[in-house]
């Protein structure tokens, strides 16, 4: 069976679909390529409104009406944003699947944003904005892009500011979605044991009717970087630690070796060496992660731990000592086997969601044009050698070009 199936509507919306026979669940997305970063200074945080007020009326529903639509029949109807994509996304039962993607395209199509309802969300979405601040581990890392991605919109909040929330009114959403909204640039996604005809049936039937619309949006290039080191002070008892850099874009032919890098450092497995030399060895952290996050046309790198203030030089010095091993030590045999086979268990683990290689199928047609199977991927990182992990580890794990910012208790 091929891993995928590409349908493209005349209007230029596209459709990937993969069918799992066992499955009685059916995972439908849309995902749009719009983003926080397409947004003027004005506008921070005018996607993520978007996201909230999609499930607040439509030409034909109440927010009442929408949030019952799918919760009747046991399913759930979600959505999020992030710097690039904005994506609504529901599961069900596969024989309740046409009332997903119905809603899914009322939702993100027909939304008329009721000026009651943004008032309401409004303060929703200012009392997520406090809950988020409240919380120093989450906070430090928008203030570390913010710190990487100078006075660009990568390094702004998501969520956007109080006093850019408080200003939304309904004609900045509808400017906002016509200044960004591209139907070529927007992939319907399924994962369910329905066939390849019949998705593109349902596809059909509730896109057709979507006018075709292109735009000359151009996405700013962030400018230069230049590593900085901040430390404020914060009501807490810990201290909170971001460091790390800007990284490579997504089309880069080096982002999956530097994955590879990034993922023995301080992947998800417990062995990452950040986690068994801070946490296990020395008992400094009680978790360290490190996450590579590719964009468009550039990427950003960043290790995340808490420490007590007394143990926080002893940390960073260990960490720096791991970088220093991967600059001047190639990985030998044994250790570039063990990094393989890792990452590829991994990556085949996470084909287990079906929910989850939904959304990663509109993401990479949206990207790339493509998803590529898992042994095309594994037939990749089978290639990667030691001299080309060393040679990243050189340029990339610079501690000159590192920066860091730390939330030091008052």
């Amino acid at each position: 069976m091929e891993e995928y199936h590409l349908h493209t509507l005349p209007n230029g919306i596209r459709l990937v679909h993969k069918q799992v026979p066992h499955t009685q669940i059916a995972h439908w997305g849309v995902m749009l390529d719009i983003g926080s970063r397409d947004e003027q200074g004005h506008q921070q945080g005018l996607a993520h409104f978007w996201e909230h007020m999609a499930f607040k009326g439509t030409e034909k529903r109440k927010s009442y009406h929408i949030l019952n639509r799918l919760e009747t029949v046991g399913g759930e109807l979600n959505a999020y944003t992030t710097k690039e994509k904005v994506c609504f996304h529901a599961s069900l039962l596969a024989s309740h699947s046409e009332k997903a993607i119905e809603l899914l395209s009322d939702i993100t199509f027909h939304s008329v944003f009721p000026e009651k309802q943004i008032e309401k969300e409004r303060g929703v979405i200012l009392e997520e904005m406090s809950m988020y601040y409240d919380s120093p581990e989450d906070a430090i890392q928008d203030d570390f892009d913010e710190l990487v991605f100078q006075n660009h919109q990568l390094g702004r909040n998501i969520l956007g500011t109080p006093d850019s929330v408080r200003s939304f009114r309904r004609e900045d959403l509808q400017r906002f979605i016509a200044d960004n909204l591209d139907t070529e640039r927007v992939v319907v996604s399924l994962v369910s044991n329905q066939p390849f005809k019949q998705a593109i049936r349902l596809t059909e039937k509730y896109f057709s009717d979507i006018p075709h619309r292109t735009t000359q949006r151009v996405r700013s290039m962030p400018t230069t970087y230049q590593p900085q080191t901040i430390q404020t002070q914060r009501s807490m008892t810990q201290a909170q630690v971001a460091l790390g850099r800007t990284a490579y874009a997504l089309m880069d032919e080096r982002r999956l070796p530097f994955f590879m890098l990034v993922n023995l450092l301080g992947g998800p497995g417990m062995n990452s060496r950040f986690n068994m030399t801070l946490r296990e060895k020395y008992g400094l952290v009680y978790s360290i992660d490190a996450h590579y996050a590719p964009f468009l046309d550039t990427g950003s790198l960043a290790v995340y731990f808490g420490t007590e203030p007394k143990n926080l030089d002893r940390a960073v010095s260990l960490i720096h000592r791991e970088l220093k091993l991967l600059r001047e030590n190639p990985l030998t045999p044994t250790q570039l086997a063990n990094l393989k086979a890792q990452l590829m268990g991994q990556l085949a683990m996470s084909e287990e969601s079906n929910q989850g290689f939904m959304l990663m199928m509109a993401k990479s047609i949206l990207d790339m044009g493509k998803v590529d199977s898992l042994e095309d991927i594994f037939a990749e990182i089978n290639a990667v050698t030691a001299p080309q992990l060393q040679e990243i580890a050189q340029e990339m794990f610079d501690e000159s070009q590192w920066s860091m910012l730390t939330f030091m208790p008052e």
